[in-house]
């Protein structure tokens, strides 16, 4: 090898050593300001929001070295975030009561679902999709937020969250979207999701008061009329329901502010080793071309000819401190792998942390082993029993109930 040549090699190595060994971080992140209403909207005018519990986005085949996704955490996340985009939510007064919902059959207005494509704690997206109860898609769209240093200073303002900034784009989204309806198109998603209550406890009843076609799009038939006692009872039943609901969101509440800190924890932490961990890697790629050129530079040298010693002696100085260059590079790895393993036993600490609550609903105390679904569904079992027991009517019979055009409004 030319040793002018292997010169230009070990400048270029030293260069980019002393250059690669650092990764730009992002001190302030960008902001988004919500959108706040400046004055009360009529009550008939606001919408109730649901927001479903997020597809936690685990891989069938999660291979935790590879995708950094850890399941537990995932799982947390899928129930800790849809209750912060709740507060949000409320905090912009847009809108009716805002709830995290345990599933479809929490009958709405407008209805939030999304998954988690990723979630770091320094970069974080969401797939979010808005729907409402006539079956109309508002929008599906990606969120995504990168936080800075000061996200996690102990200085900052901890109402906001290290994610706000995704959380303030979805809102402002949401209410945007919103202030596209007229006042009819607001009348008829309120309408469609009280009558499809109704029709989920009383099919036959109700069942043909609204249609659905095969897109999935509902249209209000006919509304009942307004004295018709059934219409009242029904609405006391689901006044119950909300109830759960709430109560619900107590537990979803408790879970929320019980993880807040050991799940802060984890973001910065995890952060501050991802951005380690790349630091390390790239160092340790650097250190070990540095490590090959000297190697290579020190073998090529001609240790003939006159002051031969000296030569040999240059020569094993320079090819042991390549050695000694790529044994540091390997070392350097092998720590960016217990940084690894750092997150990952901190993870575990936290699914500790994150232990199940137990709540009371409609007078019994119930353990909740991670998700309300199942005794939401319960719930729903039970509230049928209710309707049935206050009507004295089984869902097959046909109250052939007085009936008002879709035209006298709500």
């Amino acid at each position: 090898m030319n040793r002018t040549v292997i010169f230009h090699v070990l400048i270029i190595a030293a260069a980019l050593v002393n250059s690669g060994c650092t990764v730009s971080e992002v001190i302030t992140a960008e902001t988004t300001d919500l959108d706040v209403a400046s004055l009360n909207i009529e009550e008939d005018l606001l919408l109730d929001v649901g927001v479903l519990n997020f597809d936690a986005g685990v891989p069938k085949k999660n291979n935790i070295e590879k995708s950094g996704i850890y399941p537990e955490i995932r799982q947390a996340e899928s129930r800790y975030l849809p209750y912060h985009i709740k507060q949000t939510l409320q905090g912009t007064g847009y809108w009716g009561a805002v709830r995290v919902v345990p599933d479809q059959f929490s009958f709405t207005d407008v209805t939030l679902s999304g998954k988690i494509i990723r979630s770091d704690g320094e970069f974080a997206t969401l797939r979010i999709k808005a729907e409402d109860s006539l079956g109309n898609e508002w929008y599906e769209r990606s969120y995504t937020v990168q936080t800075g240093l000061n996200s996690y200073a102990e200085y900052r303002d901890h109402a906001e969250d290290p994610y706000q900034k995704m959380f303030n784009d979805i809102a402002n989204d949401l209410r945007a979207y919103a202030a596209t309806l007229e006042p009819q198109q607001i009348t008829r998603m309120r309408q469609a999701s009280e009558l499809k209550f109704f029709a989920d406890m009383a099919p036959a009843a109700y069942g043909d008061y609204l249609s659905t076609d095969k897109d999935g799009k509902t249209t209000v038939v006919r509304l009942p009329a307004e004295n018709d006692p059934m219409v009242a009872r029904l609405r006391q039943i689901r006044e119950r329901d909300r109830l759960v609901v709430d109560t619900l969101n107590e537990h979803y509440a408790n879970f929320y502010y019980g993880i807040a800190i050991p799940y802060e924890g984890w973001r910065k932490t995890s952060r501050e080793q991802a951005i380690a961990y790349r630091q390390t890697r790239r160092s340790a790629a650097m250190r070990a071309l540095l490590g090959v050129a000297v190697v290579a530079g020190s073998m090529s040298v001609d240790t003939g000819g006159s002051h031969s010693r000296t030569k040999q002696a240059v020569q094993y100085v320079g090819i042991d401190r390549g050695l000694r260059t790529i044994y540091d590079a390997w070392r350097m790895r092998s720590s960016a792998n217990i940084y690894r393993e750092n997150i990952k036993e901190l993870s575990e600490s936290f699914v500790a942390e994150a232990a199940p609550l137990v709540i009371e609903v409609d007078g019994e105390t119930r353990s909740l082993t991670g998700t309300a679904e199942a005794q939401y569904e319960s719930w729903r079992k039970l509230l049928h029993e209710i309707y049935q027991s206050e009507t004295g009517l089984a869902d097959t019979v046909d109250l052939s109930v007085p009936e008002r055009s879709t035209e006298s409004g709500g």
